[in-house]
């Protein structure tokens, strides 16, 4: 075996050189882009101070027994000191396994999920639907996407209050179930209804997203695909199973996790339609919120830990669903 040495250096050719040092790589690396990182200095720094900070001190706090009675805070010209102490995972010990665990945490930990699956799932269905009609060639299609957007475009309190009035007893649908003999449900009152109310306002709120989003999946589609597929014999639904739904994939893939992730964390409509009225009709971000801040003592510790388990929740649901993408791209690359 013949190894070639380099004469001048003394050095095996092939040799590859000594990797340098840490402080050496950063002063490079430095060196070389730091007008890149001048750049998103300011955006580092707002992200800090917005996320990271409260999300650290927020973490710190599950950690901890404070409340509104022994937290620092200010009563006339007297300042009082934080008393609270550390007490490490017991927040989250009595939230998971607690006597009242399944009242407090799991019932309604399986209601979002039934709220999060509703919701996502007619918002997908109905979207998709109206995109596909828009899609078509029809008159007057413009006002149609108008009025179709509106409920998108109003802000979210006006429309829940809306829907709120027109919910109540006296409101607009119990009026017009009346006069066409039908029952007339408890929307604000009974639990089951409360649900459906919910799902029913936040079906109306979210589908509209959808449909923008699906609508522009369905023009980037390559029109010579439907082409070929009718002239190979394919019917309608042949050619949406096949063309439409695997052209709409990666747009799919997108909207669908964004609406998990908005709805599992869809404060604004149930507390706007039941306030503090409907126990068993919130989700787990609005009871986080009545602990935290619609009760005495306010809770701050266990509010704080419910926040740490829903960012928990969504970061390891997030994790598997790339995961299941990924896998089912690779499948039909195959």
């Amino acid at each position: 075996m013949t190894v070639a040495i380099d004469r001048a250096t003394g050095k095996r050719r092939g040799d590859r050189a000594p990797r340098p040092g840490l402080g050496r790589r950063l002063k490079h690396a430095y060196q070389k882009h730091w007008y890149a990182y001048a750049m998103i200095a300011p955006v580092i720094v707002v992200l800090g101070v917005i996320v990271l900070y409260p999300l650290a001190y927020g973490f710190y706090l599950t950690l901890t027994d404070a409340d509104s009675l022994n937290s620092a805070r200010t009563i006339g010209v007297n300042e009082i000191a934080a008393t609270y102490k550390f007490i490490g995972l017991d927040n989250y010990a009595d939230i998971l396994w607690g006597e009242t665990a399944y009242d407090r945490f799991w019932s309604k930990f399986l209601w979002t999920i039934v709220w999060t699956a509703a919701c996502v799932a007619l918002h997908y269905g109905i979207g998709l639907g109206l995109a596909l009609l828009l899609n078509q060639k029809l008159r007057g299609r413009t006002l149609y996407r108008l009025v179709l957007i509106l409920p998108w475009a109003v802000p979210t309190f006006v429309t829940v209050f809306g829907w709120r009035f027109m919910l109540a007893d006296a409101g607009i649908i119990n009026s017009g179930l009346d006069a066409l003999g039908l029952p007339t449900p408890l929307w604000l009152e009974d639990t089951f209804w409360q649900r459906f109310a919910a799902i029913m306002v936040n079906t109306w709120c979210g589908v509209p997203f959808m449909m923008v989003s699906l609508l522009g999946g369905l023009q980037s589609i390559d029109a010579s695909l439907y082409e070929a597929a009718e002239m190979d014999g394919a019917n309608a639904w042949q050619r949406f199973r096949h063309v439409t739904l695997p052209g709409l994939r990666s747009v799919s893939s997108t909207v669908v996790l964004l609406g998990v992730i908005w709805t599992f964390n869809q404060f604004a409509i149930i507390f706007l339609l039941f306030g503090n009225t409907a126990p068993d009709a919130q989700i787990l971000v609005t009871w986080a919120y009545q602990l935290g801040f619609g009760q005495q003592p306010r809770e701050f510790a266990e509010s704080a830990a419910y926040g740490m388990l829903l960012l928990a929740i969504l970061v390891v649901f997030t994790s598997f669903y790339r995961r299941w993408l990924n896998r089912n791209e690779q499948q039909l690359a195959i």
